[in-house]
């Protein structure tokens, strides 16, 4: 049984300075413990299921002793009623820190989720692109909300004010926004359903991108001119110049040429191969090479320490604005009047491919490495129509060293073809 003290009051209690363990009475078994003047705190010594312990109750004189004797009843009591005080306070700190582990913000979330993943994405281009997109629109909104406290009115927020006039950037920022909601869910950092999902919920509620999205056009060298444009282009020296003249005999984006490799081509095959890991769509794409192209693959001197076919000066990968200041150097537009760009000469050979020949639309797709948007198509497809395509780029060679292109003057090639 706790030893019973004589009951001191306020002033005594503040005179122990001495070090030492000084039981003050009141409630059986608190004291006052004593390291020097300004080390004293207060401690109740109980028996708490057979076993002696000692509780903490606070320093003094933050806690006064009135208050150390309030605590010390309650802790008495909650001993008499079986339960350890000492074991539930533990308890209480121990939930309180794994709560507050919890704390963490949408932002600092979405700071790991990419840290984590871009080990895995292609280029440096692609962590940019989500940085830009979340700081851009979702952090001004939620980004320093606790994680799990953000809610669907916090998504749509963001995602509103551009669904209509930014339609592909804010589909990209919802699908971000997902990705780092469902990596904190499985962090443990929230529960429940992910607010940004969109099959049977933001779908309900935003109209389908597909809708009300607008076709995004890139300003193209017209069909008439390409002739003209490919005449003058060779007319310019430079590597960047020899990489637009192979864009054009590939129809491959700038990303591929500026980023080809001498391992990915089989000369004598005349093939290019690209891996997938190159391509926006993720699979890998052969490319058949034309005279023409294989020509321009086989002119360019192979730089020591460089893997590039199309290297800068310093051996990297060119610039991408490399191929486009030329563009805007040689001056040629299109219909609308707008500057041209490299990737619109890609629209002029899908324009070549419809309005000149006669070759099936599957093959024009594939030679552009898109997509097949029918699933059911897709399903059935399995070769890669090399043949045709090899005899369609052929063609195209041809049409794009024909000047006469510019006047109008164009003789469909491919006429009989089925």
């Amino acid at each position: 049984m706790a030893r019973k003290a004589t009951e001191l009051g306020p002033l005594p209690v503040s005179r122990l300075i001495e070090p030492g363990f000084y039981f003050v009475g009141g409630v059986a078994g608190l004291a006052l413990q004593v390291n020097g003047p300004s080390a004293r705190s207060w401690v109740l010594r109980a028996m708490i299921a057979g076993k002696r312990r000692d509780m903490g109750l606070g320093g003094f004189p933050d806690v006064t002793l009135a208050g150390a004797r309030d605590a010390a009843r309650a802790a008495r009591a909650k001993i008499k009623a079986g339960i350890d005080p000492i074991d539930e306070a533990k308890a209480a700190k121990s939930a309180l820190q794994a709560s507050r582990a919890k704390d963490v913000t949408f932002e600092q979330c979405a700071a790991a989720y990419i840290e984590a993943h871009e080990p895995s994405w292609k280029n440096a281009k692609h962590r940019q692109q989500w940085t830009a997109t979340l700081t851009t629109y979702a952090y001004p909104r939620f980004g320093n909300l606790l994680v799990r406290d953000v809610e669907l009115p916090h998504i749509l927020a963001a995602l509103e004010p551009i669904w209509t006039t930014k339609t592909e950037t804010a589909t990209r920022l919802r699908g971000r926004i997902e990705s780092v909601l469902n990596w904190s869910i499985a962090r443990g950092y929230r529960t429940g359903l992910n607010p940004a999902r969109w099959s049977g919920h933001l779908a309900l509620m935003l109209p389908s991108p597909g809708k009300i999205a607008k076709e995004e056009h890139f300003p193209a060298v017209q069909v008439s001119e390409l002739g003209a444009f490919v005449q003058a282009l060779r007319e310019s020296k430079g590597i960047g110049a020899r990489a637009l003249e192979f864009a054009i005999l590939t129809a491959a984006r700038s990303g591929e040429v500026r980023g080809a490799t001498w391992a990915e081509f089989d000369l004598q095959a005349k093939m290019w191969t690209i891996p997938g890991e190159r391509m926006k769509g993720k699979v890998t794409h052969r490319v058949p090479l034309s005279d023409a192209a294989l020509r321009i693959v086989e002119a360019q001197p192979r730089m020591a320490g460089s893997e590039f076919v199309f290297a800068s000066a310093t051996g990297r990968q060119l610039s991408d604005m490399t191929m486009s200041q030329l563009m805007r150097r040689m001056g040629f537009k299109d219909e609308k009047g707008e500057m041209c760009v490299p990737h619109g000469l890609r629209s002029t050979f899908r324009d070549w491919c419809s309005e000149h020949t006669n070759y099936p639309r599957d093959v024009a797709e594939m030679a552009l490495a898109h997509k097949i948007a029918d699933k059911v198509e897709a399903a059935y497809r399995r070769g890669e129509l090399l043949e045709k395509r090899r005899r369609l780029m052929d063609e195209w060679a041809a049409f794009c060293a024909t000047p006469s292109s510019r006047e109008g003057n164009v003789i469909p090639l491919n006429a009989s073809r089925g």
